[in-house]
């Protein structure tokens, strides 16, 4: 035995060989899995978007020896090349949804190895429209509605978002996970909404978009916007005050007009004014007193009374008043004399 070893025992000998043997297979692995994940191909781009019918072309480059190359693809493939190191696939007119295009390279050591193409089709709606779902006519007050939006032949569906306004006000939007469905589609979405009667005569419309990201076409396509739905809501009368006090006048007026749609009918509950369906009258034609307006549609009413005073004792209580804050005033003009009065005599 020579000097600086060690002999092995039989258990030693056993380990020993089992991990040089393991070593053996994971170099012998990791050889084959880096052969085969190292295709010596460059695509240019890595990856296309482009409008259904539109054309397309991507290179391919390899800067290794070789035994032939292509590509293979439904549409435009590429037969195998053998003295060129860069082809092109190209499609003028690109139709097929599920084209899968790869190109492939025949490597010296009888190996074939290929990259696929990732392909994204994309293609703005034919159409995009807007309606109300089981109703038609005015909308009333404070009842909820369905609006449906129909998006036609668009894709992909998973770059879609459906856009909701209500004027130019965003309400609502939708977008979609189908990732399967690459080919056309038609999209519906509904949006439930409440209107009041500062909604009578908006504007509802909505909006596709396809967002396909930084490396999409540029400028991104184009959105599709529906035509807008113009929105009639019914509403009953609603006065902004319950009693108002007029001072008899040929100039001042009893209005009851209120905003009501339809347009409310008219009643005075007066005998001087139960033929009177107008909604305003003067109030020199009348006698003091109380008068009650009821302005009515079809969703309802509301009332409005009017106190109507004269003019004569309005003018009797106002000299009153005059008469009351003179007197005061003469008062306290004599107090402050006689105060005066009295320290002066005192020096």
């Amino acid at each position: 035995m020579q000097k600086g070893t060690f002999p092995l025992t039989t258990s030693s000998r056993v380990t020993y060989m089992r991990l040089t043997l393991l070593g053996v297979f994971f170099l012998c692995f990791s050889l084959l899995t880096g052969a085969e994940a190292e295709c010596p191909l460059q695509l240019d781009p890595q990856r296309v978007v482009v409008r259904y019918g539109g054309s397309v072309e991507v290179n391919c480059s390899t800067s290794v020896l070789h035994n032939g190359m292509g590509w293979e693809a439904s549409e435009g493939g590429v037969p195998k090349t053998f003295n060129k190191s860069l082809i092109t696939w190209r499609v003028i007119k690109l139709t097929e949804w599920d084209i899968n295009p790869s190109c492939y390279i025949n490597l010296n050591n009888s190996k074939q190895c290929q990259i696929e193409l990732p392909v994204i089709f994309y293609k703005t709606p034919d159409s995009v429209s807007i309606s109300t779902v089981k109703h038609r006519g005015p909308m009333k007050e404070g009842q909820q509605y369905e609006l449906q939006c129909d998006v036609h032949d668009v894709a992909p569906v998973q770059y879609l978002t459906v856009k909701w306004y209500k004027g130019q006000t965003l309400l609502h939007q939708t977008n979609f996970s189908d990732t399967e469905n690459k080919t056309l589609v038609n999209k519906t979405v509904t949006l439930l909404i409440r209107p009041d009667r500062d909604d009578d005569g908006a504007q509802y419309w909505c909006e596709a978009e396809l967002d396909l990201g930084a490396k999409g076409p540029q400028p991104p396509p184009k959105i599709n916007s529906s035509e807008p739905l113009n929105v009639e809501v019914y509403y009953k009368p609603q006065h902004s005050s319950s009693t108002e006090t007029i001072i008899k006048d040929d100039k001042v007026m009893l209005d009851c007009s209120v905003k009501a749609n339809p347009a409310p009918d008219y009643t005075w509950s007066s005998d001087q004014l139960k033929k009177t369906i107008t909604s305003s009258v003067k109030s020199s034609e009348l006698s003091p007193g109380k008068y009650t307006c009821t302005a009515t549609n079809i969703l309802g009413s509301d009332s409005k009374v009017f106190i109507l005073k004269s003019t004569e004792r309005t003018t009797f209580w106002a000299i009153v008043l005059t008469g009351v804050v003179v007197a005061v005033a003469l008062i306290i003009a004599y107090l402050i004399f006689k105060f005066k009065f009295s320290k002066n005599s005192l020096i």
